[in-house]
């Protein structure tokens, strides 16, 4: 029988409860309009109230040098910040492993699922499938007008996300997904 694990990320999605066991919702800080990300870094684009064990760390399973396959059965994904840029990894796509080694933060969208390939072969498609996701966003990039690209992106996010999880992504993470200012996906989003 093939080990797939699969692991479901409750509570750090849009489901589940952001608060951590043993405090309460008073004692935790809220931040409004902003999805919670998981990081093991302090970075001013990407602030984490969230507290998980080690076991539930997905920022630690992608940096353990395993590599994951975001479930393709699932309207998941992450958004995966690196020291100058963002990438997202949508269903069938790879995480973890050589890719993202130097992976700063993360951020779960829907319910996220990640398996263990149980194959070459299913390791190359994964592979595949990232690279494809990689180059949706770059046709974004590839715009000249800075709103025209934070509108792509935006539109593109809601084609496949409620509205609810897409109004909680930071402007910060889209922003860097594209390479605009938060000002300009601020706006962006009064339009879209």
């Amino acid at each position: 029988m093939i080990s797939n694990f699969e692991q479901n990320i409750s509570g750090t999605g849009y489901g589940g409860s952001l608060h951590s066991p043993g405090l309460s919702a008073a004692s935790q800080p809220t931040r409004p309009h902003a999805v919670t990300p998981v990081s093991g870094f302090s970075n001013p684009f990407f602030e984490s109230n969230l507290l998980l064990s080690e076991e539930d760390d997905i920022l630690a399973r992608i940096r353990g040098g395993e590599l994951w396959v975001v479930n393709s059965r699932r309207r998941n994904g992450l958004i995966i910040h690196k020291e100058f840029y963002t990438e997202f990894a949508g269903p069938g796509a790879a995480v973890g492993g050589g890719l993202d080694a130097d992976c700063r933060a993360v951020i779960p969208l829907g319910s996220l699922s990640l398996i263990s390939p149980d194959s070459a072969e299913a390791q190359q498609k994964a592979l595949k499938i990232r690279l494809q996701w990689v180059r949706l966003t770059q046709n974004f990039t590839d715009k000249p007008v800075p709103l025209d690209r934070a509108q792509l992106i935006l539109e593109q996010f809601k084609s496949y996300f409620d509205q609810s999880i897409v109004d909680k992504v930071p402007d910060e993470a889209f922003a860097l997904l594209v390479g605009v200012l938060p000002y300009t996906v601020r706006r962006a989003r009064a339009l879209v």
